[in-house]
């Protein structure tokens, strides 16, 4: 089954043209069935990149998809127009008034790891939308410093900077095979890294209600399982496109940033090739296997959803 979108967002588009099932509100409608409601907290400055990313993750599974985008309320996007956020967006504050729920919501990281987390502009109302997820949301999925960021919040988990950013592509061990998310995963997994801060697995062994699911040797843990919150935290990005990395590196040489070249992403690491994207699988198998979880899991009457969860 597709996933709905509105006929004008550039994702409609760009989904469309690979080969992706996308289905307009219109024609959702006809249909009889109740689609998973997913929302998406763009806290990214390239927002349609994001949204085409995610979309494209989680419009691949075989499910019907309403898939809603979200802004923080008093925050102005800097990078992204005006009317593009107007037309497809709603404020934390619409959403929390109007009293929607969601079977599952993805919150994405921001580049702001340098602050600490209180320090940031929006850093009240994000909270709010923490405990909003306990009673509105089946399944939080939190992502880079949204998923350090919920884990602060919820545990106290701090995030340590790092002398020099994480930057390339890693290898991961998949320390959790039997787990429902990781279904079809291989022992080892190739996953992008791009952060100047980290977890440190010393600090979740001494808190219980975690589990790491996804560890580098290098890099440290990388998916956390939050069961008690109904929350993943995945701390690299397998959403990222083929070029993200590529983007991210160019865009710092261009402005004289000191910066390495990404480990393990151009062939024979000479940035003058084209790299070869090696995690896309398993970014499908991730975000399939979270859609596959909540579909299992979630009420049939969207009213129920937080109702004795927890």
């Amino acid at each position: 089954m597709p996933i709905t979108l509105h006929e004008d967002l550039p994702a409609y588009r760009i989904l469309s043209d690979e080969g992706v099932m996308v289905m307009s509100p219109g024609r959702a409608a006809m249909q009889d069935i109740r689609p998973l409601r997913i929302g998406l907290l763009n806290l990214m400055p390239k927002k349609i990149q994001t949204e085409n990313q995610f979309a494209r993750l989680i419009g691949a599974t075989p499910l019907q998809l309403d898939f809603q985008l979200i802004r923080m309320t008093d925050h102005e996007s800097k990078n992204t127009g005006a009317d593009h956020m107007e037309a497809f967006y709603r404020t934390f504050a619409e959403v929390e008034a109007a009293g929607t729920k969601f079977d599952g919501l993805i919150i994405t990281g921001a580049p702001i790891e340098h602050l600490a987390f209180e320090d940031v502009t929006y850093w009240e109302e994000l909270t709010r939308v923490f405990e909003w997820t306990q009673s509105h949301v089946h399944s939080t999925f939190g992502v880079c410093w949204g998923g350090m960021a919920m884990a602060w919040h919820f545990h106290g988990l701090p995030k340590h900077m790092l002398t020099e950013k994480a930057f390339g592509c890693f290898r991961h061990d998949n320390l959790a095979p039997a787990s429902h998310y990781l279904r079809g995963f291989s022992d080892d997994v190739l996953v992008p890294v791009s952060r100047w801060t980290e977890v440190r697995q010393s600090d979740i062994d001494t808190r219980p209600a975690l589990s790491t699911l996804i560890a580098s040797k290098q890099t440290g843990p990388c998916l956390v399982e939050d069961a008690g919150h109904r929350a993943l935290y995945v701390f690299n990005h397998f959403e990222y496109d083929s070029t993200t990395l590529k983007d991210e590196y160019d865009r710092d040489v261009g402005s004289g940033k000191p910066i390495e070249v990404p480990v393990n992403y151009y062939p024979e690491d000479d940035p003058s090739r084209t790299p070869t994207n090696r995690w896309r699988s398993h970014a499908h198998l991730l975000y399939g296997n979270w859609i596959n979880e909540i579909y299992q899991t979630t009420p049939f009457d969207m009213n129920d959803i937080g109702k004795g969860q927890g």
